[in-house]
C-alpha cells in the first residue's frame, strides 16, 4: 500500500511537471488545452516540487512527511480548480494522497501523546532511590519467593527503578479467530510510582495498520485502540473493572524485573511450597494474583481473577505461563510466554510473546 502510494503520488506530481512544461513552451502538454502564463507555470513547478519531497521524505520515514503532502495536495487542487474543465479528474488522485496526509498525521499525533506520557513516567521514576537487593532484604518473604529472587541473580544487584522492553507478539483478537496476527510491541515501566505504558503496532491486513495503547498510570488504566491511527476500536478507561485488571497485568509482569517484588505496595502471603500470592494496593486501585514456581525458584505461571471485559459481570481466571527463560543483563526472566483466558467453553490462548529487547534504568525515552 505504502509502495503504490509512492508510485500514485509520483504520477500524479510528473503531471504538474509538464504544466511548467507547457507554460515556459518546453513541451506540448495537450491534456490542458487552456493556455498557462508563466506566473502559473512557476506554480504548477512549485507543486512538482512539494510532491517530489513527500516522497523523499516518505522514503526516508521522515515524520512530518505529511506537512509537505497537505502542502502540495492544496496547491494542487487550486490549480485544479483553475483549470478545472481539463484538470478535474485529478482531484481524485488528490483526495487519496489527503486522506493518506491524514492518516500519518493521526498517527503522528498517537505517537507524540505516547512519547509525552512515556517522559513522564521516565520522569516519575527518579523518585526511587536505588539500593542493594540483599538477603536480609528479602528475609520476610514467603521461602518460594526468596528462592526466585536468588534464582533470577537480582540479589546482589541494584534495585531497578525503569524498564523499557521490545516484544514480538502473536495476538487473536476474537474466540473464533484461527488465525494469529503479528505485531510488535514496546514497553515502558516504572517502578515507584508503578506504571507502565504499553504500544503495539499491528498488521490486520493488506495496508491496514492497527495501534494500540494501554497503561497503568496514578493507579488507573486505560487501553486505546485504532485502525489506522484514526478509527477506534476499542476505548477503555474511568472504569474500576479496567484499573483492577490493568494492576494485575503490572503484578504479572513484574517477573521481567524482579525487584520490584519489594515494593511497599506489594504484599505476600504463601500458598503452598510452589506459589505465593501477590496483593497489590495502589491510590484507590487493589488486585492480586498467585505466582507459581518450579523447585528451584524458576517462575512458572502467574494466575489471577481479572476481568477481560468492561462488561463482564465477574472475573475470568486470566493465567500467563512462561514457555522459554533466559538470563537478561545479568537476571532471568521469562523471554517467552503465553496468556490464556478460562471461558464458559474453552481456555483461550489469545497470546504469545517473546522479548525482543530489554533494558533497565533507561535515562531517555526512544524516539517514535
Amino acid at each position: 500500500m505504502r509502495l503504490a502510494l509512492i508510485i500514485l503520488i509520483s504520477i500524479h506530481g510528473i503531471i504538474h511537471l509538464f504544466g511548467f512544461f507547457k507554460a515556459f513552451e518546453i513541451a506540448e502538454f495537450n491534456t490542458i488545452n487552456q493556455p498557462i502564463s508563466r506566473a502559473l507555470g512557476l506554480i504548477w513547478l512549485l507543486t512538482f516540487v512539494l510532491f517530489a519531497m513527500a516522497i523523499a521524505s516518505m522514503l526516508v520515514h521522515f515524520k512530518y512527511w505529511w506537512i509537505i503532502g497537505l502542502a502540495a495536495v492544496l496547491t494542487s487542487q487550486w490549480l485544479i480548480f483553475n483549470f478545472w474543465f481539463d484538470a478535474k479528474f485529478g482531484t481524485i488522485a488528490n483526495v487519496i494522497i489527503l486522506g493518506a496526509t491524514i492518516i500519518a498525521y493521526s498517527t503522528f499525533q498517537f505517537n507524540h501523546k505516547v512519547s509525552q506520557e512515556r517522559k513522564r513516567l521516565l520522569e516519575n521514576s527518579k523518585n526511587l532511590t536505588q539500593q542493594i537487593v540483599t538477603e536480609s532484604a528479602i528475609s520476610n518473604l514467603p521461602v518460594i519467593v526468596q528462592k526466585w529472587l536468588k534464582h533470577s541473580g537480582i540479589v546482589g544487584k541494584e534495585s531497578i527503578s525503569n524498564v523499557r522492553l521490545v516484544q514480538d507478539l502473536q495476538l487473536k483478537m476474537k474466540e473464533d479467530q484461527k488465525a494469529w496476527n503479528t505485531a510488535k510491541a514496546d514497553q515502558y515501566f516504572s517502578i515507584q510510582p508503578p506504571a507502565f505504558n504499553w504500544k503495539l503496532n499491528m498488521q490486520m491486513g493488506p495496508g491496514i495498520e492497527v495501534v494500540g495503547r494501554d497503561k497503568f498510570e496514578n493507579g488507573d488504566g486505560e487501553m486505546v485502540i485504532k485502525m489506522l491511527s484514526l478509527i477506534p476500536i476499542a476505548n477503555g478507561k474511568n472504569s474500576t473493572k479496567i484499573d483492577e485488571a490493568s494492576l494485575q497485568r503490572y503484578l504479572a509482569e513484574i517477573v521481567w524485573f524482579p525487584s520490584a517484588a519489594l515494593s511497599p505496595y506489594i504484599s505476600w502471603e504463601s500458598v503452598d511450597e510452589q506459589s505465593a500470592k501477590a496483593t497489590m494496593s495502589y491510590k484507590e486501585t487493589k488486585g492480586s494474583g498467585i505466582f507459581h514456581f518450579g523447585q528451584d525458584g524458576e517462575f512458572v505461571s502467574f494466575t489471577a481473577m481479572r476481568f477481560k471485559d468492561i462488561k463482564d459481570d465477574e472475573p475470568k481466571l486470566w493465567t500467563v505461563n512462561a514457555l522459554k527463560t533466559e538470563e537478561r543483563n545479568g537476571i532471568r526472566i521469562p523471554v517467552e510466554c503465553e496468556a490464556q483466558w478460562k471461558l464458559a467453553d474453552q481456555d483461550w490462548t489469545w497470546l504469545k510473546l517473546k522479548i525482543i529487547d530489554i533494558e533497565y534504568d533507561v535515562k531517555t525515552v526512544y524516539d517514535e
